[in-house]
């Protein structure tokens, strides 16, 4: 759990750091979605953006921190099954 945690914290970071640059050259006043202009508050359009970057920084650094499992123990963790007489 702590792993996760920390994944977590650190993607929350990432996630700031991305955000301040994205919303620095992007004005939300000026985004369109789907071909059509948004009308949310600027206030709306920051809060979507800061959780669509940690979510994509998140997956990003679960599948890393899966990818980083030796071979051996990702096979072994669906083999420990009960014994039953």
């Amino acid at each position: 759990m702590p792993k996760w945690i920390n994944l977590l914290f650190l993607s929350f970071f990432t996630a700031v750091a991305g955000e301040a640059f994205f919303f620095t050259f992007i004005d939300p006043k000026l985004l369109y979605l789907f071909g059509e202009p948004v009308y949310w508050s600027p206030m709306v359009v920051y809060s979507l953006g800061f959780f669509m970057f940690w979510a994509l920084t998140g997956l990003t650094a679960a599948l890393v921190a899966l990818m980083l499992k030796p071979g051996a123990e990702v096979n072994r963790e669906g083999t420990h099954r009960p014994h039953v007489a």
